[in-house]
């Protein structure tokens, strides 16, 4: 096994380096050096993730003729969706994952473009599975998980109208657009936020390759956007509960529906971020607000039985029997069952 494994490994090796020549010897040389970049980025070695040098090599392509960006995003997609090694694929995705944090404003957009393609599973990895080892076999899992999760962070960016992690807008700005924005944006920002933290729970039951140097960088990354979704869910929630003196019933039961399924994650999050600060601030406002909801709406439904009782007893039929006064009740009769025959 171990022999096959290491055959296997040197195979790869070869493969990436006749790539990386074929890609030199190519005649289209704009789009040469972009795949040169990205073939670097995305080798089959498992050992380590793409370094910082080969990434920005991959977001310097941004940078250069306006023909680079599609070209690179191009190259990095056929990669993703034409390899059978799960650490080639991870690699695709912890390269585009950090095209979204840092690239430049030319990649995003052909990035953010792409969808359009393939409409919301874009990156159409749900059923990847690289069938080669045990080992393989557990970090499809990972690949299958983080195309979800770099998919739901460009849906959340869309939503928000800006990039996680790379947001222009300071946090005194973003306070000023949360406070003027309606209830029901308020509400629908919440929905999305609250289906990115869920996603990043659905993570695989295989923690332990987390010692793994690439899965551990993957996981880094994906940190850094769950803390800055943290920050923009805080934003809104406590936005939210100022308001919520005024809300219906039906805005009570969205956003306890919401806090509700985003404490349902908390359990899977702590596993997956164990040896990371854990900001108790935030799960405190979310309980808060969830307990605040909750007697609200149960204070309204109170208020809802009160009129309805009395309403009930105001259309009571009224006596026609002469002897009463108007408006008077007709009593019951008191029925003695001891003397009925």
């Amino acid at each position: 096994m171990a022999q096959q494994k290491r055959l296997r490994n040197l195979a790869q090796n070869l493969k990436d380096k006749a790539s990386v020549i074929a890609a030199v010897l190519s005649p289209k040389r704009h789009v040469s050096s972009v795949r040169v970049h990205v073939l670097r980025a995305t080798t089959h070695a498992l050992t380590a993730p793409p370094s910082e040098e080969t990434i920005a090599a991959v977001l310097a392509v941004g940078e250069g003729s306006h023909r680079h960006p599609r070209a690179c995003i191009d190259a990095l997609m056929d990669r993703l969706h034409h390899t059978r090694s799960a650490t080639v694929a991870l690699k695709c995705l912890f390269t585009l994952h950090n095209v979204v944090v840092k690239g430049p404003f030319t990649l995003k957009d052909q990035l953010s473009c792409y969808p359009s393609y393939g409409g919301h599973n874009f990156l159409n990895l749900s059923t990847f599975r690289d069938d080669s080892d045990v080992e393989s076999v557990e970090l499809s899992s990972w690949v299958r998980w983080y195309a979800g999760v770099l998919e739901q962070s460009l849906t959340v960016s869309r939503v928000l109208g800006y990039y996680l992690n790379a947001s222009s807008e300071t946090q005194e700005r973003k306070k000023i657009l949360v406070s003027n924005a309606s209830n029901a944006d308020l509400l629908y920002k919440v929905e999305a936020l609250v289906g990115f933290v869920e996603q990043i729970s659905h993570v695989p039951d295989s923690l332990h390759l987390q010692r793994n140097e690439l899965v551990y960088e993957v996981v880094r990354l994906v940190g850094e956007n769950y803390r800055s979704v943290q920050v923009e869910i805080l934003l809104r929630v406590d936005e939210l509960g100022e308001r919520m003196e005024d809300f219906e019933v039906g805005e009570l039961n969205e956003l306890v529906g919401y806090l509700g399924r985003l404490e349902e994650s908390l359990e899977k999050l702590i596993l997956l971020f164990v040896n990371r600060r854990r900001n108790n601030g935030f799960w405190d406002l979310v309980e808060k607000t969830k307990e605040k909801g909750m007697a609200k709406k149960k204070e309204i439904e109170g208020k809802w039985l009160t009129v309805v009782v009395n309403a009930g007893a105001a259309e009571l039929p009224r006596s026609t029997n002469p002897f009463l006064d108007p408006g008077q009740l007709s009593p019951v009769p008191r029925i003695d069952f001891a003397t009925v025959r």
